[in-house]
């Protein structure tokens, strides 16, 4: 599933695109469940003639704001796309939701296990208040961070893909995050030490950030595996250290780096650098 670096790497390409400033002509719906609870027809009426002015992310979310109060909401999910072609262009199976484009171009939605949705709402807040901090904004300090782990008497693992706690993170990132602060996933939040704490609120700031850099994680070339708006995948997957590095030597210690499930969940760790 795309994490937090692999959209922002969306929203950035998006706009490098020069998305902001087109107006969505008109929409064809090909997945019904894409764009529920709206019906194909109220969906293209209500985003017909909608000009962009605004993209953003919050969370694991793609916002497209429109001239009016109306806004999208993207969740790519877990195999999720938006590919930005012109409109000669033939449509893959894949292609659940078509946006076309005042300029000629069509912002396609493809998704091969059609989990992701588009939400046209004109109250984005509903959503997007549930969500938790976002770990990168310079208002999310390491003291908020600190008191927020003291407070949950919860795993670490679960609760660091908990979106309601922290906005973003994933399977990859927690796992990534959780090594980098030596900790061990099963540890009880609220018993992490102060010093461990903040160690872990710069852990997941330094992944998080190494990965936008380089444009996100993809883990493969297959059709479902993380592309961006302009068809290219992400180039972060040499900087994981333990993620799918089963039975590979830890980079820190050269212990092999063990695969455990945690709340039904694959969790990469290494056993000496993450004792429980």
């Amino acid at each position: 599933m795309p994490e937090l670096p692999e959209v922002q790497t969306v929203v950035n390409d998006l706009i490098a695109a020069q998305l902001i400033g087109q107006t969505i002509v008109t929409a064809d719906v090909h997945w019904n469940k894409t764009i529920a609870p709206l019906k194909p027809k109220e969906f293209r009426t209500k985003i017909a003639n909608q000009t962009i002015t605004h993209i953003w992310r919050r969370g694991k979310y793609i916002i497209l704001d429109f001239q009016s109060d109306w806004h999208l909401l993207i969740h790519l999910r877990m195999s999720g796309q938006l590919q930005l072609v012109p409109q000669t262009h033939e449509r893959s199976k894949h292609e659940h939701v078509v946006l076309l484009l005042n300029d000629g171009r069509d912002l396609r939605f493809h998704d091969t296990r059609k989990f992701g949705r588009m939400i046209l709402t004109q109250n984005p807040t509903n959503i997007l208040n549930e969500l938790g901090p976002e770990p990168l904004d310079q208002n999310f300090t390491r003291n908020q961070f600190r008191t927020m782990l003291k407070s949950r008497n919860r795993r670490l693992k679960p609760l660091l893909l908990d979106q309601t706690f922290i906005a973003g993170l994933g399977n990859i990132y927690a796992d990534e995050a959780l090594w980098e602060a030596k900790l061990h996933p099963l540890q009880i939040a609220a018993k992490v030490s102060p010093r461990k704490a903040v160690n872990l609120y710069y852990a997941i700031r330094k992944v998080l950030e190494r990965s936008i850099v380089n444009r996100g994680t993809s883990l493969g070339s297959g059709k479902s595996n993380f592309a961006s708006a302009g068809q290219r995948r992400g180039e972060n997957v040499v900087n994981l250290q333990v993620f799918q590095r089963t039975e590979q030597a830890c980079p820190r210690c050269q212990t092999k780096i063990r695969r455990i499930i945690v709340g039904q969940r694959s969790t990469h760790l290494c056993p000496k650098c993450q004792k429980l």
